[in-house]
């Protein structure tokens, strides 16, 4: 677990990373699907009714990761 409190920064949900990166909602869910630090929250057994809530540090995370890549 991670050492730094994200309780109280601002939380993304999949279609806002999407719009604000230009790509599609799926593409943003496999990107942030087993990445540490973001909260899922899943009802029932079905992986469809999973929400996923991504702390903005962990949204810059990954958008830096992904401008290194290219």
């Amino acid at each position: 677990m991670s050492s730094i409190d994200r309780t109280f920064e601002q939380h993304y949900r999949l279609s806002d990373l999407a719009k604000q990166w230009a790509i599609g909602r799926e593409t943003v869910r496999k990107l942030i699907k087993d990445e540490p630090d973001v909260v899922k929250v899943r009802m029932g057994r079905n992986k469809k009714n999973t929400t996923y809530s991504v702390p903005e540090s962990v949204a810059r995370r990954i958008h830096t990761r992904l401008l290194n890549a290219a």
